[in-house]
């Protein structure tokens, strides 16, 4: 009678311990795939504290590297001015919530009509909201009556912006488009406010002009550049205003000034749908009426009802408008027509009452 084999030896013995084995590897990486913390913590587990000698080499290597981040030399060649504006990595709190759009007043009119439109706005941008009894730059150090235009900011002891030009901790942006103008920024550097102009006409990147003035080829936007197409000229730049304070590590800017030939309303409308504009202390801004502005489309009408509902959105953020120049040397333009009596420009002066 032959010698049965061995039970252990059998082709089905072998595929249940295979069978078996792969049972166990498919437990134990779907473990690893729930528990995708627990390899970090025992390498943390693992590791030594850090030395106190060691701490200090990483500090000083990243202080290094932070020293090395200078945005901004000298206009002056062979000496170094003081760095302004290390380069942030991207992120912050802007961004959370996204508006696609503003949300438009209701129509003047029953039926949409320009004549309605156009006089309540009219009366809008005429009428201020609160009263400012300080707005004269005299009091500050190296103010000149040379000035072209009023730029008008508030100096009530009720508004922050006068204590911290004592306290030398404001901070002044300028948005311009070749405008030789510049008094305004040089009396405000004077009184001891960091100043940054930005211009894309300038000839150099960045340029430092005395203590608290500083020059920036970059013209601000209300999108930033498509990182997939190139850019058509090297030697300018455009960036969204959020992007660059992001970019410049600033949290708030006391004054802004914009003087941006029709750029205005888009770049305003950024700044709300962004809520960028919660960091602005006093927004002092040349608003062009003479034609709709850049991409901004509709008919007559439309157009009034939209500049109009932004200016509103302004208020639903607690700014209020103390100060409104009409520009009488400018022609009297309303949207192509000599028509309501109206400047083509106007220069409106608001304050963030809420603003500390």
């Amino acid at each position: 009678m032959p010698k049965e084999r061995p039970l252990w030896r059998g082709p089905a013995f072998r595929l249940c311990l295979l069978s078996a084995a792969l049972f166990l590897c498919l437990q134990l990486g779907m473990r690893r795939s729930w528990c995708p913390e627990e390899k970090p913590r025992a390498a943390a587990a693992g590791r030594s504290p850090p030395t106190s000698r060691g701490t200090e080499r990483q500090a000083a290597a990243a202080a290094a590297g932070r020293r090395r981040v200078t945005y901004v030399r000298s206009g002056r060649r062979g000496s170094a001015g003081p760095a302004c504006c290390p380069l942030q990595p991207p992120g912050g709190r802007r961004g959370e919530t996204v508006r696609w759009h503003i949300e438009l007043q209701p129509w003047a009119s029953p039926t949409p009509s320009l004549n309605y439109e156009a006089l309540r706005f009219l009366k809008y941008i005429s009428t201020s909201q609160i009263s400012c009894e300080h707005m004269n730059l005299s009091s500050l150090k190296g103010y000149s009556e040379t000035t072209k235009k009023p730029w008008s900011i508030c100096l009530d002891e009720r508004f922050s912006l006068i204590h911290r030009i004592r306290s030398k901790q404001c901070r002044l942006y300028s948005l311009g488009l070749g405008n030789d103008d510049n008094q305004f920024e040089i009396s405000m550097a004077n009184s001891g406010c960091e100043v940054h102009r930005f211009d894309p006409s300038i000839k150099s990147a960045h340029i430092h002009e005395g203590q608290h003035l500083w020059y920036h080829r970059l013209s601000i936007d209300w999108r930033d550049p498509n990182p997939a197409i190139a850019p058509h000229k090297l030697h300018s730049n455009t960036k969204k205003l959020g992007t660059i304070l992001n970019e410049f590590g600033h949290q708030k800017i006391d004054v802004l000034k914009a003087d941006v030939e029709s750029a205005e309303w888009k770049i305003l409308e950024n700044l709300i749908l962004e809520d960028v504009v919660e960091q602005i202390g006093q927004l002092v801004v040349e608003v062009h009426i003479h034609w709709p502005g850049f991409e901004v489309s509709g008919n007559d009408s439309t157009v009034v009802r939209y500049w109009y509902s932004l200016l509103r959105e302004l208020e639903l953020k607690d700014f209020r408008l103390f100060h409104t120049y009409k520009d009488l040397s400018k022609p009297q333009m309303f949207l192509k027509k000599e028509a309501f009596n109206a400047s083509s420009c106007y220069t409106l002066s608001w304050v963030n009452t809420r603003w500390k």
